[in-house]
């Protein structure tokens, strides 16, 4: 389990405070998505979860150990992997494979334990056939694949992704959130930081965040029933969820904790043949 209590960070020298007091668990195979407004802490939150930061007050534990302790940040790196909103900022290597292979050598692995698990990332993300191919000549959509398997080679319970789909084209964006759900189904952990609320609802539970605290903690339907909270910092409610709402205030009776175009033609289909009858 990942735990946060209490924790205040403050960037110097502008002085600006990021987090105001968090606390927050994060359960072991858990699909959480961190929503909130442009500054309001985020991506400081999840650059705790593996010491790239460390908080000013408060704690932060990982797995039991805390990243305050410099004797352990190597088995919280280990831990939790970080995916960066910008790819090129987390590649070291010249080409795919020497990238992939770049934690790995780093925790000193014999070369047969290293290849092998350049080969398992690759695979597990889809992109073997990209091996032996130089970074620079990678799409977007392909770094992003890269950057995920290079988490996925240091055996990582959880994973925190910032804005893994931002800037794809929808066939890129696609098969990064198809990466993702698989490993979540593998049991990784999952914390992702996304603007879409489409993405957000279909995780298992979201934490809305604003200005440098925890705002709204719960499962996607809780969520997106607080329309007025989300409204008033700014979010904007999943499309589906929206028109539900116009439904509703138009007098049709339907629910309006649907999340998903399935689940919200269920409920049409139901209330039409109500209707019939």
């Amino acid at each position: 389990m990942i735990i946060l209590e209490d924790v205040y960070y403050k960037y110097e020298p502008e002085g600006i405070e990021a987090l105001r007091g968090v606390s927050l668990q994060i359960r072991e195979g858990e699909h959480l998505a961190l929503i909130g407004p442009n500054g309001c802490g985020k991506t400081t939150l999840i650059r705790h979860l593996n010491a790239l930061l460390l908080p000013a007050s408060g704690n932060v534990t990982v797995g039991g150990y805390n990243t305050n302790d410099s004797a352990h940040r190597a088995d919280i790196r280990s831990l939790v992997g970080m995916v960066f909103q910008n790819p090129d900022n987390q590649m070291v290597g010249m080409t795919v494979e020497e990238d992939v292979a770049f934690g790995p050598e780093n925790l000193r692995l014999p070369t047969a334990e290293i290849k092998k698990r350049v080969a398992e990332a690759l695979f597990r993300v889809g992109i073997p056939e990209l091996a032996c191919r130089n970074i620079e000549n990678l799409s977007g959509g392909e770094k992003r694949l890269v950057a995920i398997a290079g988490v996925l080679a240091m055996q990582p319970r959880y994973i925190a992704l910032d804005e893994p789909a931002a800037f794809l084209d929808p066939a890129a964006t696609r098969r990064v959130l198809d990466i993702i759900d698989k490993l979540h189904s593998e049991g990784v952990g999952i914390i992702h930081i996304t603007h879409n609320m489409a993405e957000a609802a279909l995780t298992q539970r979201i934490v809305v965040m604003n200005e440098g605290r925890i705002y709204l903690d719960g499962i996607p339907q809780e969520i997106f029933e607080q329309v007025k909270m989300l409204k008033k910092i700014g979010m904007q409610l999943p499309q589906i969820t929206e028109l539900l709402i116009k439904l509703k205030e138009s007098g049709i009776p339907v629910r309006t904790d649907i999340v998903s175009m399935e689940d919200a033609l269920e409920q049409i289909r139901f209330l039409a043949g109500k209707n019939k009858d």
